[in-house]
Order: structure tokens, then C-alpha cells, then sequence
């Protein structure tokens, strides 16, 4: 086994050390805003993230009463499309 010294007193082992990768999970966040209306915020998501009716109007009232609400998970490489058509539509949104 390798292992990284970074000071003498301090050793970490290679498998300890977390490398992010574009395969790695993440999460879609809805963040609330003031000028989107709940029509159009269930409309983008049952568009651009598959939602049900129900699920949509959930998120969005999620939003609104939490400041934000996950709409979303997977690979950067799954959800960058649907992040970026929801910017196109004016809601505000973050990967995490």
C-alpha cells in the first residue's frame, strides 16, 4: 500500500484520499425565487425533469415555503442538460 506523508507527523493512506469524478452523484436543487409563477415552475418540471403533476406541484410548493427543494439526481453528465434548460427558463437552480 502507498502512502501519501504530507508532514512526518501525519501519514494518510491513498484510499482515504476522495477524488470527484463526472460519474459521481449529485443533486439538482430548485431554489426559490420571486418572480417565477408556481404555473410555470410545474410546467419546467414535468418538461425537463419528467415530474409528475403531483410531484411538480409538491416541489414547488416545497420551494416556496422552504427556499429550496431537490428535483433531481445523478451524473453531472445525466443532469447538465436539464439544468441548463431550466436556467433557459428563467428558474434558478444549483448543482450540488
Amino acid at each position: 500500500m502507498l502512502k501519501l506523508i504530507l508532514f512526518p507527523e501525519v501519514e494518510i493512506e491513498e484510499e482515504t484520499v476522495e477524488v470527484l469524478g463526472i460519474n459521481d452523484e449529485k443533486t439538482l436543487l430548485l431554489i426559490n425565487d420571486e418572480y417565477n409563477s408556481f404555473d410555470h415552475v410545474i410546467d419546467c418540471l414535468i418538461k425537463y425533469c419528467k415530474h409528475s403533476l403531483e410531484q411538480a406541484e409538491q416541489c414547488a410548493i416545497l420551494t416556496h415555503y422552504k427556499g429550496k427543494c431537490e428535483i433531481k439526481r445523478g451524473t453531472i453528465s445525466q443532469l447538465q442538460d436539464v439544468y441548463f434548460a431550466l436556467l433557459d427558463c428563467g428558474l434558478s437552480v444549483k448543482m450540488i
